[in-house]
């Protein structure tokens, strides 16, 4: 705020988790958009919150969202989507691109995270949402408690106790585990096979499309590997790439 000095903000959260009360079953990472709105409630200017892509980030329900959700001020098209391809290209950012791929038409159901979450992909889809700020400062109780921090530690604890968890404990867990484990080899040989038998598997539990985020997981491959595994994939089966994911076949091509 002091450096640009803005008129007005505008928060937008793709998949609206900042909406959440904090004690939904399906939430697994408040804390980033509780310390946004925190922080917006407090500069001296007008703040317009808006929600994208309801629960394309697979953390709400729609049911979830539905009594809080305003007037639909948008709805992102193919050509919004072109203005970012280039940047979805390096940076795999699930929620983003599932948006992304809606806006171009993309429906059915997508696999994301290293869990596995099940999103729909509907007409409502590439929909943006305005959002009543004082209403979700009031839902979101640890909005409320972590304005008062000043230190990322005492945020963390507070996470700990509305939620039951910090998403950056999650974080810290599953990378000491990734750094004793020893990634399978990106063997092109033996990535087929397995690709095979993932998007088998995934069909059988209905999903039409998923990130390669989470096949690169599932593939037991690093993070470090996704771009190659990506090229690979898309240089040997285009047809099932839609930008920026990846369609499940409906039987095996």
């Amino acid at each position: 705020m002091s450096h640009l000095e803005p008129e007005s903000i505008d928060l937008l959260d793709v998949g609206g988790d900042i909406l959440a009360r904090g004690d939904e079953p399906t939430l697994r990472s408040p804390l980033a958009d509780a310390l946004a709105l925190a922080a917006c409630c407090q500069v001296n200017a007008p703040v317009r919150l808006l929600v994208a892509g309801p629960s394309l980030d697979g953390e709400l329900l729609p049911a979830d969202l539905s009594d809080m959700l305003g007037s639909v001020v948008h709805t992102f098209t193919a050509s919004d989507a072109e203005t970012i391809s280039p940047v979805l290209e390096w940076h795999p950012s699930e929620a983003t691109g599932v948006l992304a791929a809606t806006a171009r038409g993309a429906r059915g159901t997508c696999e994301i995270r290293d869990a596995g979450l099940p999103v729909p992909l509907t007409d409502d889809s590439p929909t943006v949402h305005e959002v009543d700020l004082d209403d979700a400062v009031s839902r979101n109780q640890l909005a409320r408690a972590i304005m008062a921090t000043e230190h990322l530690d005492e945020a963390e604890a507070y996470s700990r106790e509305i939620c039951g968890y910090s998403e950056i404990d999650y974080e810290r867990n599953k990378a000491l585990w990734l750094k004793d484990q020893q990634p399978a080899t990106l063997d092109p040989s033996a990535i087929w096979p397995q690709l095979d038998q993932f998007e088998a598997e995934a069909r059988a539990r209905g999903i039409t499309h998923t990130t390669f985020r989470r096949i690169t997981e599932a593939l037991n491959l690093s993070g470090a590997q996704r771009d190659d595994l990506r090229r690979l994939l898309i240089s040997n089966r285009p047809e099932q790439y839609d930008a920026p994911l990846w369609r499940i076949p409906i039987a095996a091509e």
